[in-house]
């Protein structure tokens, strides 16, 4: 595949955008076999940074071929939709030439519920603080595969779990209750570290503008995922599990109904 520039995420300046037009750069097959395409910029959220991938359908101007996307990945800044062509015949590939324009249609139940999902691991970092786990280092937040939990680097007490797990939950679902407006924005190093309480993590370099992304009055964080507009959209939170092993301790969540 020849040098293709990166993908304009467009999805990165506007969080909640579901819909958007596209040219087609190329039609690539992967070493899986799969099919994908790249486009010069995207509305499509590709699984990374603790988000599954969105899911949906690319289709092209002029045409009735409907590509279903069902699986994005990122590599080196250069998004790939891999999925399949509907109702195709033999003749398909030869319609997605290069310079193609495009429209793109994010499935808006999956989006909503990977942002709700997403927003609620963000959600409880604030709320460890609140309960007296603010030693603990924030670490990755994952949905998949083993559902949704947030790691943290350090050890909560065996005996302390269980209550802490309680604990958890009642702040969160406080904190949803009262709801709070969710902001996103592109920001200066300086201006960032500033809305994250003076604390940014150490890989963001100093000369960067990092997104930075506050629910309510909280100190924000850096973060490239898509969220809920209202901390209230989240609308509740069930801790089902922490546990501690190896040095880290993960909270399992999940949000209802």
């Amino acid at each position: 595949m020849d040098m293709i520039s990166p993908t304009k995420l467009d999805y990165y300046d506007d969080v909640w955008k579901l819909e958007s037009n596209a040219t087609l750069l190329s039609l690539v097959k992967g070493e899986d076999g799969r099919t994908a395409l790249v486009l010069d910029r995207t509305v499509f959220h590709p699984q990374g940074g603790g988000q599954p991938a969105d899911t949906g359908f690319i289709a092209v101007a002029d045409s009735d071929l409907k590509f279903v996307v069902q699986d994005v990945r990122s590599r080196d800044g250069v998004v790939f939709h891999y999925g399949l062509v509907e109702n195709s015949g033999e003749e398909w590939e030869s319609k997605f030439e290069k310079g193609k324009e495009v429209f793109l249609q994010v499935d808006e139940s999956r989006r909503k519920l990977n942002s709700r999902l997403h927003s609620a691991g963000h959600l409880l970092d604030v709320c460890m603080q609140h309960v007296g786990l603010g030693d603990l280092k924030s670490g990755k937040g994952y949905h998949f595969p083993q559902g949704p939990y947030v790691e943290y680097i350090g050890i909560v007490p065996q005996k302390d779990l269980q209550s802490k797990q309680k604990e958890l939950e009642l702040e969160a679902n406080a904190l949803i209750s009262r709801g709070g407006k969710v902001s996103v924005a592109i920001v200066p190093y300086e201006e960032a570290c500033k809305m994250c309480g003076e604390c940014l993590p150490d890989y963001i370099p100093k000369d960067s503008t990092p997104r930075i992304v506050k629910l309510g009055n909280n100190p924000g964080c850096p973060c490239g995922g898509t969220h809920v507009s209202d901390i209230s959209e989240i609308m509740s939170i069930t801790v089902s599990q922490i546990r501690t092993k190896k040095g880290c301790t993960k909270v399992f969540y999940n949000v209802g109904p």
